[in-house]
């Protein structure tokens, strides 16, 4: 019997987890009210400290508060539990800890029966991490998943909880940034958008923008032309970017609209970028997951330094939709998903089946426990897709070859 929960969230944001922590907290107030629910501070960082915030009775009756706020009140962190070196240099455990034995034996100690991860990839390998060290020695927990990243890039989901938000704020962003295309002649501007390995966003947030962009009425006649407020290009890590047959098309375009405006996903082109840093000599910033640290590493700068000079900008902007973006509240059609999702993972921890709670594209795109083994990130986005054709095709962009992604 379940008398005890906890709660994580981790990883990078996205909008989704405030709503995600309400929705499990009313689902188990609804069908178990007398089941305890603490909630771990900073992820996985406050399981290992053992630091936890205490859902009480004021919480559980406001509880719905959480689904009009981005962020997660509960904090979050990047903690591999399998990267003991880091951890100790962190102070998070001691020299020869095993930090998946730290981290049960906590569980234990607090009294937890079930441990709900609220994260993407990172996040939920490593609680698959833990859910085989809790079963393999006999700890009896049983811990259950939720899906959380902007770049909806999960093996086998179909859908990510706060995806759609973020694809919806980046338009947001973008029609203000875009606005600057005439605050100086010859404009490039360079919309950079989350997206490591995976160029769904970038795409989703490129189709929302001009979802606006149809839904506009313009007055070429002082200026005011769509041409000009359009995207230009759209670049993906999935994609061959062929820098001087686009540097000569772009060109073409700067010399008929006045400006240039592309959306690029933050990780298109970053293996010629590494490579760059590396025949330099120069050192390549990684995280605890040996994820390259993009904020360095800095593509959109890179992009724009390969396009300006054979465009003949004379001026150019670079702007990054991501912390605005993936900080959002969640959208409705986010709020129905995750209602679905974290209905299903309180029923799922109640009869202790373990799992990450998704649409299995696998298996028919049923919404299910899926186990944690079939859990993997660096999902592709399909460039092959109709709608993204379509896209490409209306701003005269040609499709691109299919790139081969590092992860």
């Amino acid at each position: 019997m379940v008398q005890k929960v906890a709660i994580l969230t981790a990883g990078g944001f996205a909008p989704c987890l405030s709503s995600a922590i309400g929705g499990l907290i009313e689902r188990y107030t609804q069908l178990a009210p007398e089941v305890e629910i603490i909630a771990y501070r900073h992820g996985y960082q406050g399981l290992l400290k053992g630091d936890y915030l205490t859902v009480t009775d004021e919480v559980r009756k406001d509880a719905a508060l959480l689904h009009k706020f981005g962020g997660s009140p509960v904090g979050n962190s990047r903690v591999k539990l399998t990267n003991a070196k880091d951890l100790v240099k962190r102070g998070l455990v001691e020299e020869g800890a095993n930090p998946l034995q730290v981290a049960a034996d906590r569980l234990v100690a607090d009294g937890v029966d079930v441990l709900h991860t609220v994260g993407g990839d990172d996040t939920n390998t490593t609680a698959a991490d833990l859910a085989a060290y809790l079963a393999e020695h006999d700890y009896g927990l049983t811990v259950v998943g939720l899906p959380k990243t902007i770049d909806n890039d999960v093996i086998p989901i179909r859908q990510s909880l706060g995806a759609w938000t973020a694809a919806e704020q980046g338009s947001i962003f973008a029609q203000n940034i875009v606005a600057e295309h005439n605050s100086g002649s010859r404009m490039l501007i360079v919309h950079e958008v989350m997206g490591r390995n995976c160029g769904w966003l970038t795409a989703a947030t490129a189709q929302k923008y001009r979802e606006w962009l149809d839904e506009q009425r313009w007055l070429p006649e002082i200026g005011l032309s769509r041409e000009a407020w359009d995207i230009h290009g759209v670049y993906v890590p999935e994609g061959v970017i062929d820098i001087a047959a686009e540097a000569e098309r772009l060109n073409k375009v700067m010399d008929e609209v006045g400006n240039v405006t592309i959306f690029l996903s933050e990780g298109a082109g970053l293996d010629s970028i590494i490579a760059e840093m590396e025949a330099a000599g120069e050192e390549v910033p990684r995280d605890p997951f040996g994820h390259v640290k993009l904020d360095k590493v800095n593509p959109g700068a890179w992009f724009a330094s390969q396009f300006a000079e054979k465009l003949s900008a004379e001026k150019v902007m670079i702007q990054k939709s991501g912390y605005f973006s993936r900080s959002a509240a969640a959208n409705d059609a986010d709020l129905a998903l995750i209602k679905q999702c974290t209905d299903l993972a309180v029923d799922s921890a109640l009869r202790g089946e373990p799992g990450v709670i998704g649409h299995d594209e696998e298996n028919g795109d049923v919404l299910s426990a899926i186990a944690f083994d079939r859990i993997k990130g660096g999902k592709p986005f399909d460039i092959t897709q109709q709608w993204y054709i379509d896209m490409l095709d209306a701003i005269g962009q040609a499709q691109p070859a299919a790139a081969v992604v590092s992860h």
